[in-house]
């Protein structure tokens, strides 16, 4: 047992909380394996114990999550301040901050391929197949890389999400306080669910969000003993997070009145396109992932550090188009943005996000699918107000609907979709065209046969 443990392996299953068999933590783990050790052979643990160590799983995912966010503002600060001081060594800036940022990525690319390959990219794909039992859970380092290269790559500019990272390293820490207390995997396995619904709970201070995200996308049924696991730790890791962070909604929108019953059917059409458009993206991310497939005889950090030159280049002419994007997705809610503008920024958004998942640093989707949703709202919101001028039509609005609207395109996690986007913006008078949309949108991609794109990125995953 002490060699097993001393090769990061799994001890006996006569001990709580492991797996039956060696395993290199990460791997895939095969049928025959999962054969000898399925969950339902390990009964459940006592309740009030799991709800407690939920609890302190919550409050771990709850502080790095704080913390974690303070560490990208104060990255997008510096980033900021260093774009307008380059600016006045003329060429010679413009040169120096390509290699900044390409060093950042190339960095964040390198630490995850030497230290912790399965905290590249968003981590939701590896938190589903853990709990699927098709990936082992993680290795405690997975914590600081993806902490580190989060930053890094973010702070580069990569138009990667907080959330992403938020949510595996709060799975990882919900897991190995389920481990340290010697529950069995019946146990650490509602622990990582939990942990990764209160990674994203803290990422959008939305804790409702964060535990309807558990049922709805990871484990796709409702238990009980999920359920309970989940809102503890979502409300412990809120309660930390707020008290680190305050509690303001992630944006500002302006009063909205509810739409009258004859805007129903431009919300349904509304719909229609965050639906197609969620094809779009799903297809365009999958296709940047098979493109840098193609070089794979180049480093990774090579291919990052190209990536990260090229933001640098939008960086210097349109700082706020890089990034996260929250800048942007409030602009969008305020309702700035012309007709001829909000196309394009769309698109190359678009291409920036798949460059930048491509190259596998960590980073999310939902909160750069969040700008998507609400500038292309906004752009379908103004084009509805131009042909129909006596409708009063609120573009903002439709900003807002579409980001739930666009999410549940993508995701296929509508009620995750319309939560989440309720608490980021403390609004409740869009919540019925937030529906009418979050159906249409998914409809359209369903009938299409488009897979949602967690799946997607998990059989790849697992084919690697």
């Amino acid at each position: 047992m002490h060699a097993e443990v001393l090769l990061g392996s799994f001890p006996p299953v006569a001990e709580p909380g492991v797996f039956p068999t060696i395993w290199t933590r990460g791997q895939p783990m095969t049928d025959s394996s999962k054969q000898k050790d399925e969950p339902q052979q390990e009964p459940p643990g006592n309740l009030l114990v799991l709800s407690v160590v939920a609890v302190l799983g919550g409050i771990g995912a709850g502080l790095i999550g704080a913390l974690f966010r303070l560490a990208l503002e104060a990255a997008d600060r510096l980033r900021g301040q260093a774009i307008v001081w380059l600016h006045g060594w003329s060429f010679g800036g413009f040169v120096l901050l390509l290699a900044l940022l390409a060093f950042g990525a190339a960095l964040a690319a390198w630490m995850v391929r030497r230290f912790a390959p399965h905290a590249s990219g968003s981590g939701i794909p590896q938190v589903e197949a853990e709990l699927n039992r098709e990936l082992t859970p993680p290795s405690a380092n997975l914590i600081p890389v993806k902490f580190a290269g989060g930053v890094l790559a973010i702070g580069s500019g990569l138009a990667l999400g907080r959330e992403g990272p938020s949510i595996q390293m709060g799975a990882s820490i919900a897991y190995h306080a389920g481990r340290w207390f010697r529950r069995n995997w019946a146990d650490c396995r509602v622990l990582l669910a939990a942990g990764a619904g209160a990674g994203l709970a803290t990422a959008f201070n939305a804790p409702i969000a964060g535990a309807v995200f558990v049922l709805e996308e990871l484990v796709k049924r409702f238990e009980p003993r999920i359920a309970i696991a989940a809102i503890a730790a979502s409300a412990a890791a809120i309660w930390v997070q707020r008290l680190i962070l305050g509690n303001q909604p992630d944006f500002t929108v302006h009063a909205l009145a509810a739409p009258s019953f004859s805007h129903q059917p431009l919300f349904l059409l509304l719909g229609v396109a965050a639906g197609f458009a969620g094809v779009s993206y799903n297809r365009t991310l999958l296709w940047g992932l098979s493109t840098s497939d193609r070089f794979a005889a180049w480093p990774i950090e090579v291919r990052a550090a190209l990536v990260g030159a090229a933001i640098a280049a939008v960086a210097w002419f349109a700082p706020a188009m890089v990034g996260g994007g929250d800048p942007l997705t409030q602009s969008a809610l305020d309702g700035i943005g012309t007709l001829a503008i909000l196309p394009g920024i769309y698109l190359l958004r678009l291409a920036m996000i798949s460059c930048s998942y491509g190259v596998r640093t960590p980073g999310g989707l939902f909160a750069p699918l969040l700008v998507l949703g609400a500038v292309l709202g906004l752009w379908i919101g103004k084009l509805c107000a131009l042909a129909l001028p006596g409708m009063a039509i609120q573009p903002m609005g439709f900003a807002l609907v579409a980001m739930a609207a666009l999410f549940t395109g993508i995701v296929r996690a509508p009620i995750t979709g319309i939560v989440l986007v309720t608490e980021m913006t403390g609004n409740v008078s869009m919540l019925l065209p937030m529906m009418v949309a979050c159906f249409t949108a998914m409809l359209v991609p369903t009938l299409l046969g488009d897979e949602p794109i967690y799946d997607s990125l998990r059989a790849r995953l697992l084919q690697q």
